[in-house]
């Protein structure tokens, strides 16, 4: 039991909520605790710090003060500069495929045609405690080469391929606790235990086969937290005598105040630091999110805010033309699409990827993301395509291009709010909400694989418009009252479609409950896994 595991130092302060298995201390042994709580120490009592300097960039916004690019940094922007360098392994990342850390996945990932498969223990995955550590326990066994999986019902087989991907941690945001860990009484930043799991468990048989320990970092929203994350890193390598800069990461631009230091973030992990991403759906709802007080620039329909309207477009180039100046990767954003069965609903799923993907890989992209496997190949021939020779497109540095203005990255999006896209809206994040409580935060809906990032857009959208009284294309206003008589229909529709049993048998009373208070509490939640959290086993 857990108490074995933690005797073994008897110095820590650490206290595990949960007993673990015998299985289970492997991954969670006393000296990962230990290397844990020296994390914690020195760095755990600076998040909040950052979270609150969060929130009070968002009271400047809310009363009227637009993002802008910061004047006191304007020197790092106009400095020539380049980050330290990007390891052999990852100069070729022209498809990525993301998903969560179960076993079957992470098998199927790493044998996809992909480049790179980012493990992710954030927006598509629902963090459980016992997920977690499968989770750990899978990824180590992938770097091994020992993983394998048997379906228990068909009894089909998987195993590793030969060469599979690069593999890559995507690690929790800074906002999200890890409550079955706490230190001197209090839960500590789930960042932090995912970073130094994959890391401790991990590092050397990484480095052994030429890879290394490589991460990618969600929903960073100023340099500041970037070089937290360096500090977290240095003080890491220095703790194992490896090397500066032997830890690498990707951060994933998915929040619009980041867009505007993407420079900043750059040079404050340029030792680090191999790439950004454009992060689109959370960067979607982040607009949503930090604009919420701005009636002109409230978005329609989340099916029509594609990556040709002009602020996200304005979005891609910037990224593209701002770490190919410094040396750094600039990855596309995700194909949220699944293969269909139908030949004609297939057809226009392949259309949607190659249109994404072309406009991507012309806007200079290094590479982009899929979500299946299924996918894998047409995003990868638009890329190999475009790419020719080259193994990625840092030689496209958009130099010419007029300078990306603040003006362009806020710009208002037009479209349609209509009713079909609200009543949709609703019964996505429901089922969303019901399946993340239960434990799965990556789940197929209605031809897409959503995850926390698309729910996100769906809650807050109707949120929004609540909040500025919007009128949908049939001429209704958007009330608290229109979103309840919606929300009761729609689970009639739910019931109907996923059967009664289903309905009796999930979580779907408590996910009503959140998406109402989601969608009509007075102030806009931060992060619909904040609260979903404490329904979370």
């Amino acid at each position: 039991m857990i108490e074995t595991a933690i005797q073994a130092n008897d110095h820590t302060q650490l206290l595990l909520q949960q007993p673990l298995t015998e299985q289970q201390q492997q991954i969670i042994t006393a000296d990962a605790l230990v290397f844990i709580e020296r994390l914690v120490e020195r760095f755990a009592d600076r998040v909040p710090l950052l979270l609150e300097a969060r929130e009070q960039q968002q009271l400047a916004i809310d009363r009227g003060q637009l993002p802008d690019f910061l004047p006191d940094t304007r020197a790092i922007r106009e400095a020539e500069w380049k980050i330290q360098n990007i390891p052999h392994d990852l100069q070729d990342r022209r498809v990525e495929i993301t998903g969560p850390v179960d076993r079957k996945m992470v098998i199927n990932a790493l044998n996809a045609n992909v480049k790179v498969f980012m493990a992710d223990f954030e927006d598509s995955f629902s963090p459980s405690w016992n997920a977690i550590i499968d989770g750990h326990q899978n990824l180590r066994d992938a770097v091994n080469g020992t993983i394998s999986y048997t379906h228990p019902q068909t009894g089909k087989h998987y195993q590793l391929d030969d060469d599979p991907a690069v593999l890559i941690c995507r690690v929790r945001g800074l906002h999200l606790l890890e409550k079955n860990i706490l230190w001197n009484g209090e839960p500590i930043p789930g960042a932090l235990v995912d970073f130094a799991l994959y890391f401790y468990l991990n590092h050397q048989a990484l480095l052994a086969k030429g890879s290394g320990p490589y991460f990618y970092l969600p929903k960073l929203q100023a340099y500041r937290e970037a070089a937290w994350w360096s500090d977290v890193f240095s003080f890491t390598e220095d703790e194992f005598g490896l090397t500066r800069g032997t830890i690498k990461a990707t951060v994933l631009i998915e929040t619009l105040p980041a867009a505007f230091e993407m420079d900043e973030i750059l040079f404050n992990l340029k030792e680090h630091i191999v790439g950004l991403n454009c992060g689109r759906w959370d960067y979607i709802f982040s607009y949503i999110k930090t604009l919420r007080n701005f009636p002109e620039r409230i978005l329609p329909d989340r099916q029509v805010v594609t990556m040709e309207k002009p602020f996200l477009n304005a979005y891609s180039r910037l990224l593209v033309r701002t770490c190919h100046r410094r040396g750094a990767l600039a990855m596309g954003g995700m194909a949220a699409f699944i293969p269909a069965k139908d030949p004609q609903q297939q057809a226009w799923v392949l259309n949607k990827i190659q249109t994404d993907k072309a406009l991507e890989a012309n806007n200079g992209h290094d590479g982009t993301w899929v979500a299946h496997p299924g996918l894998a190949d047409t995003a990868r021939a638009i890329f190999d395509d475009v790419l020719d020779q080259r193994i990625n497109q840092l030689n496209v540095s958009r130099e010419q291009d007029a300078p990306i203005t603040a003006a362009e990255l806020l710009a208002p999006c037009g479209g349609e709010r209509t009713e079909a896209g609200m009543r949709h809206n609703i019964r996505v994040a429901v089922q969303y909400i019901e399946a993340w409580i239960s434990g799965n935060g990556c789940v197929p809906i209605y031809g897409l694989m959503e995850d926390a990032a698309t729910a996100e857009i769906a809650r807050a959208s109707i949120w929004q418009w609540i909040k500025h009284g919007k009128t949908l294309s049939n001429g209704q206003v958007v009330t608290k009252a229109l979103f309840a008589q919606m929300l009761t229909e729609e689970m009639q529709v739910l019931q109907q479609e996923l059967g009664q049993e289903r309905i009796e048998n999930g979580r779907f009373e408590e996910a009503t409950y959140l998406m109402s208070h989601l969608a009509t509490s007075d102030e806009l939640d931060n992060f619909l896994t904040l609260k979903g959290y404490d329904y979370l086993v």
